[in-house]
């Protein structure tokens, strides 16, 4: 069979990258391994630790927040295997829209683990070993990323586990160490935390959430401390042993200077970040060249060093997240198409979805230091703002950063209850140019969360009026 694009992996680059291209009218054939669509984002990654972040906030409220609130229920029993339940219900849910949207699309969709063969041919493995060969004038490679080992720790998916194996435990444990304070290993610590489990998060750096804003990283911190959060920073784990029932944990400081300490733990959650998905794909033979982190090297228009073959996503630079790939997916099929398709980095959001949800977009003051752009900064507390006193969430604060000049917005970082949702109003604005007082002469309605918004748009082009 011949296509005019054939897309190896159908993760959020590589399905929507298929779907826009069938859209415009390509003949399309996606590859993947899975015995289901949606890649690590729909089955074991964003979407499955959303399901568990909701409920095991719910669960939170009702254990603590809701006698406050003058409802009395009583002290809320956990059913965890209900509540995995629905998460599994909820990857059901998104993977089979994705099989829905390939036949909608008339997209050919094929099991088996995709390799190039040469330009113009995936070869494909199915489970029973037989294979067969796709022809198509472009491949794109949309494998995605891996977790990210940590030398010398062996992971089980048991006791040592992922981000994979932390999804799915089949009890609370009673002592949760997180090794690494990115997003990962924050989110999928408020889970466990929430539910009972003790948590500590050892970090190399000596701040958590590595390039976003120091500001926002700093209070955030503040916060999860509040939450029962502990913290070990600039420290580093050296060995993971099993005792008993449970396991020893050496951590050192990462300077090399100083006593090493053992903890102890249920379990250990390595969560250090994640690889390029890139061998096994025949990319050598065929002639691609890889950058120093083993990420495809691509030009403006994801074309790879060889004619035809074009690569998005988690294998190419730029921040690891579905969005990115999705943006680059849409781009990459309307250029395939006689387009001209295009993704705009500078405006990319990133959310980290614990309770209270941190946002960024754009630069952040360091950034900006750093390039010596001058920049003002305009900063509103949720603690000021009618809608979270009323609901009980006046953690955390919105900052933004405009040209001292011109006034444009550079960047906008946030803490608060839903402030992944208020960040694109940012991004919007940035999208066309905007100034901060265009954002603060705009009317927002009264009283919600939104408003915070307004209020540091206010702050950073003149002064707020709630403060």
């Amino acid at each position: 069979m011949s296509y005019d694009l054939c897309i190896i992996g159908s993760g959020p680059g590589g399905y929507v990258c298929a779907v826009k291209a069938a859209q415009l009218g390509l003949k399309v054939a996606v590859v993947e391994k899975r015995a289901t669509y949606g890649g690590t984002c729909l089955n074991i990654g964003c979407i499955p630790s959303k399901a568990l972040l909701h409920t095991s906030e719910l669960f939170e409220e009702a254990s603590h927040a809701f006698e406050g609130f003058g409802i009395k229920v009583g002290k809320p029993k956990l059913d965890l295997p209900t509540m995995m339940k629905h998460k599994q219900d909820v990857i059901d849910s998104n993977t089979g829209g994705v099989t829905f949207l390939f036949k909608k699309n008339k997209i050919d969709a094929i099991q088996g683990t995709g390799k190039i063969a040469a330009p113009g041919k995936v070869e494909v493995t199915g489970e029973d070993g037989s294979t067969q060969t796709l022809e198509a004038k472009n491949i794109v490679i949309a494998t995605g990323s891996d977790v990210a080992p940590l030398p010398g720790i062996e992971i089980d998916e048991k006791k040592v586990v992922s981000s994979t194996g932390a999804l799915s435990l089949e009890k609370v444990p009673g002592k949760m160490i997180v090794v690494g304070a990115g997003v990962i290993g924050l989110e999928l610590g408020s889970v466990w935390r929430r539910l009972g489990a003790e948590v500590t998060v050892v970090e190399f750096l000596d701040r958590i959430l590595p390039g976003m804003d120091g500001d926002v990283a700093k209070n955030f911190q503040r916060i999860l401390k509040k939450q029962g959060f502990d913290f070990k920073l600039g420290a580093k784990v050296t060995g993971v042993e099993k005792a008993g029932s449970g396991l020893k944990v050496s951590v050192e400081p990462a300077s090399g200077d100083g006593k090493a300490e053992t903890l102890e733990a249920d379990v250990v959650l390595v969560a250090i970040g994640r690889r390029p998905y890139t061998e096994g794909l025949g990319l050598e033979a065929v002639g691609i060249e890889l950058d120093e982190r083993k990420r495809v090297k691509t030009d403006a228009h994801f074309k790879t060093s060889v004619d035809g073959i074009y690569a998005i996503g988690d294998v190419i630079a730029g921040p690891m997240l579905a969005h990115k790939a999705e943006d680059e997916g849409a781009a990459l099929a309307e250029i395939l198409a006689g387009q001209a398709g295009h993704v705009n980095y500078d405006v990319i959001p990133g959310v980290v979805y614990t309770m209270p949800e941190v946002a960024s977009v754009g630069k952040t003051e360091e950034d900006l230091k750093a390039a010596g752009i001058k920049y003002k900064a305009g900063k509103y507390p949720f603690s000021a703002n009618g809608r979270a006193r009323a609901i009980g969430q006046t953690d955390g604060f919105i900052k933004i950063l405009a040209d001292a000049e011109t006034d444009r917005v550079l960047g906008a970082h946030m803490i608060g209850a839903g402030v992944g949702e208020m960040i694109h109003e940012l991004a919007v604005l940035m999208e066309f140019g905007g100034s901060s007082e265009d954002l603060a002469r705009t009317c927002h309605a009264h009283p919600t969360l939104s408003e915070a918004v307004r209020e540091a748009a206010m702050a950073t082009y003149d002064k707020p009026i709630h403060m």
